[in-house]
Formats: structure tokens, sequence, C-alpha cells
């Protein structure tokens, strides 16, 4: 093999390729993030609700 060439596999990434990896990653994460928190907000005034209806 020569220097400087990339391996034939093709498993050698750019930093470029492993930033937008990295990047794509973490916006999955936030968009999960966001998914469970507004889950978990609906969550909570649903059961306040319930509570405050049967309050005795």
């Amino acid at each position: 093999m020569t220097e400087g060439a990339p391996p034939a596999d093709g498993s050698e990434q750019s930093p470029e390729q492993r930033r937008l990896a990295q990047e794509t990653k973490d916006e999955r994460q936030v968009w999960y993030f966001l998914a469970y928190f507004l889950f978990g907000i609906h969550f909570v005034a649903f059961v306040m609700i319930y509570a405050v209806r049967h309050a005795k």
C-alpha cells in the first residue's frame, strides 16, 4: 500500500465525515430528549387534572 492512500475497504473516514456523523447522532439525541420531555409534561398534566377532578 502506498503512503497516504486510503484503505481499500473504505473503513477510513475523513474528519468531515466523522464530524457530520457525530452531529447527526447529537441531533437525534436532542430530538429524543425533546420527545421524552414533552411526553413527561403531558403525563404530569393529565395526572394533575385527574387528581384535581377527583379530589374530595
